[in-house]
């Protein structure tokens, strides 16, 4: 995406792009129909781990009905619509058509949209598909009739050059990392909407790090994604890859590039989930958009793929957004962003974070929002109620009283000006964001794997329950509109990680069954 004329660190989303016009063009489109699941939603794989399904077994319990896809088939087929691909146990069923027959199918208009900086022309759709009873319970969302972006990637590069700065490995010891784990035997997956991955510059970041060897990374095409290393999407790459790389070498990375779209995103989590190649153990996610920035059927579909790959033991790691409590929208009300705010999402906010020696000297809230810097994310979900979990965290009441899941769980540095030392595309450069936080935190979940001999899965219950003698308590500063205070906050959550801490207290969980 040409972002040359939008403000520094600006990511436009769907609703910035203007309308031109209807779309005239007859070339056929591919569309993601997202069923509905057979049987009781599965539960998330918390910790201690209780029996967990296999991939095969999931499939066969909470994948879609085949009457369902039957009854879509035959639907298909009477629109003139084709099938490309047909995958039960994700619950999709891939489509083709002319916009024309798409458009009469499902009850849409398609239209041409296109940003202010005059961009490529984009297909955008208004309203959500309209379809006949028959088939409408059947169906979750349908998904690549609007391809304008959903997300944004949360990653800042500092204006001047910061006088503090760190490396993974720095940060790994200030967080007391687990010394004499690497997260072997793992794999984590990253999900990427754009940038590219450079493996020449991966090698050499690791190697200046005097890390003995390079982790595996292997790429993952979804959806007609691809890696496409030259634009500034490649600072929230590398800044992943190489957060994780350096501080769980002994894992292999499998980095999934879609497209920017609900489309994309959608299929990028739900193939990684049901990835029989990889098998990731650990997801990073490290770009997002406001909750009501998501039309309900995308939200809704997201939300079924989150809730697929917890239930199959992965952790998920989200960042919680760089623009404060407004997340970046125009109104100026609080917002938080999403998948963060999903509460099958480890939610990641952060931190500024100055070291005296080898110790932590201070750790505040993220807020340069008076330079124009950036702030951590958090709040207040107005899409998800609170969730048991945070039953006793005094998560405050939200917009008109609702009683929604609190944002962030956990923090780590982000500050742009106590930034993280990396390389994109032959340079040397400090990025922060809260899209740090998420493969930090990523790469000790998957030490924290090794060690445990099982998956973290959904670990809110135990962090939760753990609560905050594990973690880093930030007790000081704000993001705008909420402020740091002893125990959960609406800015860093429990806190920064107390590594070894808390996987002594995960272990002595599964010890005793669960009581802490």
């Amino acid at each position: 995406m040409n972002t040359a004329s939008f403000p520094r660190n600006h990511w436009p989303l769907a609703a910035e792009a203007r309308y031109l016009g209807p779309h005239e063009a007859t070339a056929p489109l591919d569309v993601t129909v997202v069923l509905r699941r057979r049987g009781a939603h599965p539960a998330p794989a918390t910790w201690p781990p209780q029996a967990r399904p296999t991939r095969e077994a999931f499939a066969a319990q909470w994948g879609a009905d085949p009457a369902d896809v039957d009854t879509l088939r035959g639907f298909a087929r009477q629109h003139g619509l084709s099938e490309t691909g047909c995958d039960p146990h994700r619950r999709v069923l891939h489509l083709r058509g002319t916009p024309q027959a798409l458009q009469q199918a499902f009850g849409v208009e398609l239209g041409r949209y296109q940003f202010a900086d005059g961009s490529a022309e984009m297909i955008g759709c208004r309203q959500p598909p309209n379809l006949p009873a028959s088939v409408a319970p059947a169906v979750i969302a349908v998904l690549g009739l609007d391809r304008r972006p959903v997300a944004r990637p949360h990653f800042r590069r500092p204006s001047a050059q910061p006088s503090v700065t760190y490396t993974p490995l720095q940060l790994g010891q200030l967080y007391a990392f687990p010394t004499t784990l690497d997260g072997s035997d793992q794999t984590v997956a990253v999900i990427e909407l754009g940038g590219g991955f450079t493996q020449s510059d991966f090698t050499q970041y690791i190697q200046s790090l005097g890390i003995a060897k390079t982790p595996a990374v292997t790429v993952v095409s979804v959806a007609g994604g691809s890696s496409q290393p030259g634009g500034d999407a490649d600072g929230e790459v590398m800044l992943d890859v190489e957060v994780i790389g350096a501080l769980a070498p002994g894992a292999n990375l499998a980095v999934y590039f879609a497209p920017n779209t609900d489309q994309g995103f959608y299929e990028a989590i739900s193939q990684a989930a049901h990835d029989t190649a990889n098998h990731p153990t650990v997801m990073s996610i490290s770009w997002g958009g406001p909750e009501n920035s998501w039309s309900a059927p995308s939200l809704a579909a997201m939300e079924s793929a989150m809730q697929d790959a917890v239930a199959l033991g992965l952790t998920i790691t989200v960042a919680c957004g760089d623009s404060g409590f407004t997340d970046g929208a125009s109104d100026g009300q609080p917002h938080v962003d999403f998948p963060a705010s999903s509460p099958y999402a480890l939610a990641c906010g952060g931190t500024r974070l100055v070291a005296n020696g080898g110790t932590i000297g201070s750790e505040t809230v993220w807020n340069e929002l008076a330079s124009n810097e950036g702030a951590t994310g958090g709040g207040i979900s107005t899409q998800f109620a609170l969730p048991s979990w945070q039953a006793n965290a005094k998560v405050p009441v939200g917009a008109q009283g609702f009683a929604g899941r609190g944002v962030p769980d956990v923090a780590g540095d982000a500050d742009p000006n106590t930034g993280y030392q990396v390389r994109v595309d032959g340079q040397e450069q400090v990025i922060g964001g809260t899209s740090a936080v998420a493969p930090l935190w990523a790469a000790l979940i998957a030490r924290f794997n090794q060690q445990l001999g099982q998956s973290l899965g959904d670990p809110h219950t135990a962090f939760y329950t753990i609560g905050t003698s594990a973690f880093r308590d930030i007790t000081q500063g704000n993001n705008g509109k909420f402020k740091a205070t002893t125990g959960w906050d609406a800015c860093t959550g429990l806190g920064s990680p107390n590594g070894q801490a808390l996987l002594d207290a995960l272990a002595a969980m599964k010890a005793s069954g669960g009581k802490h």
